[in-house]
């Protein structure tokens, strides 16, 4: 008979390990991004100064290594893809209670129920975070390549938005994926030390999928 203290997994490593890979680089590149997008590219950063390269330089190379995991993550897990759009585009009906209950829950810890292997904000949040990260890497991809012209103007001017839009997702993100959050507590387990939650932390944000699994 379950405790509420048994752990469950829920990811596995080869996920877990891409997942660190992706945000790593992706908050090294929000960081080099934001940094030049301030106008600071005449003042070199700290990680600049100890690397010996310029910021924009740094940013190139980070977005060279993004570019690379997000590769490595569709060919590695192009098996789940399938799965992870389905579930993320998944609406069933009650995810409106799940948002109007979800202010509370954060602090209470009483979410709306579900079904899905992602929580209706989950789901909306990785939907933006990937299209956002395709985004910034394709137009990256051509500010590197390409020098002036009209073009590069408006990848330039898409690559800017997309970095002031995307901010506050990631934050927020990182403030929930870190479990600081009483609603969240424990949360950050799934992605870390062997991807496993307790029974109790998975029954309280994903009922639908714990019952499943």
């Amino acid at each position: 008979m379950a405790t509420g203290t048994d752990r469950i997994e829920r990811y596995g490593r080869r996920t877990r390990w891409l997942h660190a890979a992706a945000y790593l680089t992706t908050l090294l590149l929000l960081g080099t991004g934001l940094w030049l997008l301030g106008g600071q590219e005449g003042h070199e950063s700290i990680l600049a100064r100890a690397l010996g390269v310029s910021d924009t330089r740094l940013h190139i190379w980070l977005g060279w290594a993004l570019a690379a995991v997000v590769a490595l993550g569709l060919i590695a897990g192009v098996r789940a893809i399938p799965t992870f759009l389905r579930e993320s585009f998944r609406y069933d009906p009650g995810d409106g209670r799940w948002f109007l209950r979800w202010p509370r829950g954060v602090f209470t810890g009483r979410f709306g129920r579900h079904e899905g292997e992602f929580d209706p904000g989950q789901r909306i949040a990785n939907l933006v975070i990937v299209a956002g990260l395709l985004i910034l890497v394709i137009t990256g991809i051509g500010l590197t390549t390409l020098h002036g012209g009209q073009l590069f103007a408006r990848l330039a001017k898409i690559h800017k938005w997309t970095t002031i839009v995307m901010t506050p997702v990631l934050l927020g993100h990182l403030l929930i994926a870190s479990g600081v959050l009483p609603g969240y507590r424990g949360v950050w387990r799934s992605m870390h030390l062997g991807g496993r939650v307790r029974e109790e932390t998975s029954r309280r944000l994903w009922p639908g999928w714990t019952e499943r699994n």
